[in-house]
């Protein structure tokens, strides 16, 4: 778009449309009490604007429903394999490429080769998923932000980053031995999306090879975390994303990615690396679990697609909108006093819970609860990212989140501004509100991945 116009348009336009799940407030709250204050367990066609997660909810372009069509369903050695290899290998300059049914996928194959009792893996921040993977596998994650990445009240440009001196300590203190990767998310999803510099993925590649320890990259959000490289980061304002993406890419040993995030499509990912024993022991895990190595769970209509969402997610025009669709989310609830984490991120708006409900202890899942009102008072569904989902219970006691955080995840090409004002409005109403919201309890979780399964119940108050 020519510079110069206030207004950032979207850079599509609407073909098909289908109906919102309009309720009576009755409606929700029985609803809510049937799923036992889990909005997993909210039937969609309950919810009026969906917010759970931008993971396969985005609206795939007129390209790629083509492709669709194009899809070769052979079992072994489909054409729309190759076409997902070409499109991964010329994106991420490495070598081996094995698709998978999506990002968790990816994970539980690689550390079941790369995991293991004793091993460690070191993140800027693992998400839900990332660390229920390492730890099955036997292994320990550990998170290493920066400081100013729990402070989510204040700016900054790169909150995604991980903390160097942090992460050469614990290598100096494991040693090679134990730390079988480095991870960095992009963005840094558990952190409020939040991008990772450039400078800082460099430095930490450069202390991975010193130390001998492969670099991974979890890729979901990598084309919104290089426009913000862009915008942000001195000497890359000239430079086109496509650039920038590779260069991020020069730094890493391997990646893995759930396309159903910046590759819109609605199932899918891939692993992808450079190390030929690692990858030949991944696919015999992949055959025993997912299916043969070139398709990976996935029919061949789903790789066409995952190409060309990979292309198209490199331009610039759609790159411009969708961040700017964020901040103009996190605009508006900044006007109305609500407290979120700053600045917005890349894929979504996380409203601070222990901010905005201060009379509710972490033990009263204070996120969970402000989650549930924003069902109830219009039936917009959340998800929380608090001590539900990173609580612990270790020796009979709780041990609370680092945050209480409440994630709107914004699926890609879907709502629109008009919606987004609506969103706004419902959150300042129920923020205007928010001391008269009760604590729930916990009665029943699952002892990993708690928040998919669990079922809570509101406090009686004494």
């Amino acid at each position: 778009m020519e510079a110069g116009w206030k207004t950032i348009i979207e850079p599509f336009k609407i073909k098909s449309v289908e109906p919102l799940g309009f309720t009576t407030r009755g409606e929700r709250e029985k609803a809510l009490r049937d799923a036992d204050y889990n909005l997993f367990s909210i039937p969609a066609d309950k919810v009026l604007i969906d917010l759970l997660t931008d993971s396969g909810t985005s609206a795939m372009s007129a390209e790629q429903w083509s492709a669709i069509m194009r899809g070769d369903e052979s079992y072994a050695g489909a054409r729309s394999f190759y076409e997902l290899e070409r499109t991964v290998r010329d994106l991420t300059g490495l070598k081996y490429v094995m698709p998978v049914h999506q990002g968790r996928a990816a994970e539980r194959v690689l550390f079941s080769v790369a995991g293991g009792k004793g091993k460690v893996v070191l993140s800027n921040s693992h998400f839900d998923t990332t660390r229920a993977n390492v730890e099955a596998s036997g292994a320990e994650a550990i998170d290493l932000p920066v400081p100013e990445a729990l402070d989510f009240a204040s700016p900054g440009d790169f909150k995604g980053d991980i903390d160097l001196r942090a992460l050469e300590a614990k290598l100096k203190e494991l040693g090679r031995e134990r730390v079988t990767m480095i991870v960095m998310t992009l963005t840094n999803n558990s952190l409020g999306g939040q991008p990772v510099s450039m400078a800082n993925l460099r430095a930490t590649a450069e202390i991975a090879r010193h130390y001998r320890v492969p670099l991974f990259l979890d890729i979901a959000r990598f084309a919104e975390n290089a426009w913000f490289i862009k915008r942000r980061e001195a000497g890359y304002a000239t430079r086109p994303v496509r650039e920038i993406v590779r260069e991020i890419f020069s730094y890493a040993d391997g990646c893995w990615m759930s396309a159903k995030k910046d590759a819109f499509v609605n199932i899918g990912g891939f692993l992808a690396l450079n190390d030929e024993k690692w990858m030949n022991e991944a696919r015999e895990t992949l055959i025993l679990g997912e299916g043969f190595t070139t398709y990976g769970g996935l029919a061949g209509r789903d790789l066409e697609a995952m190409a060309v969402g990979l292309r198209e997610v490199l331009d610039e025009h759609y790159l411009e909108y969708r961040i700017r669709s964020i901040e103009y989310l996190g605009d508006g609830l900044r006007r109305a006093g609500v407290p979120i984490v700053e600045p917005p991120g890349g894929h979504a708006v996380y409203l601070d819970a222990r901010r905005l409900l201060p009379h509710i202890p972490a033990s009263g899942y204070p996120a969970q609860a402000l989650a549930c009102e924003l069902y109830l008072t219009a039936g917009v569904r959340s998800v929380e990212i608090g001590s539900l989902m990173f609580g612990r219970r270790e020796d009979g006691k709780f041990l609370p989140a680092r945050m209480e955080l409440v994630r709107l995840a914004i699926p890609r090409r879907v709502y629109t501004q008009s919606h987004v004002d609506f969103l706004i409005e419902v959150v300042a109403d129920v923020a205007k509100r928010a001391k008269s919201i009760r604590p729930l309890r916990l009665v029943s979780a699952s002892p990993r991945l708690a928040h998919f399964t669990a079922k809570l119940a509101p406090e009686v108050l004494a």
